[in-house]
């Protein structure tokens, strides 16, 4: 039987965009979150869908990335497919 597949949740979408911009930047997670005003343990939990992250932090860290919001929760962004979303 062929398996569906499940689109990520806009939590996953936004922790896999906000990653990948991070590392586009070339920046740690230390540095970003530093940036952001959070600790490193948060944006890791954000980068790994783990957190259900408040409007305020992901304004910070969409201002710290310096891209506007609701690009980091389109899914499009970096062409996410569910391959991604394994950890």
């Amino acid at each position: 039987m062929k398996k569906t597949k499940t689109l990520p949740s806009a939590r996953e979408i936004f922790g896999l965009n906000v990653r990948r911009a991070r590392r586009l930047k070339e920046i740690s997670q230390e540095e970003l979150a530093f940036q952001a005003g959070m600790s490193r343990t948060y944006l890791s939990q954000v980068e790994g869908g783990a957190r259900n992250i408040s409007v305020d932090h992901m304004e910070a860290l969409a201002n710290a990335l310096e891209l506007e919001l609701p690009r980091l929760l389109d899914a499009n962004l970096f062409s996410i497919d569910t391959a991604d979303t394994d950890q």
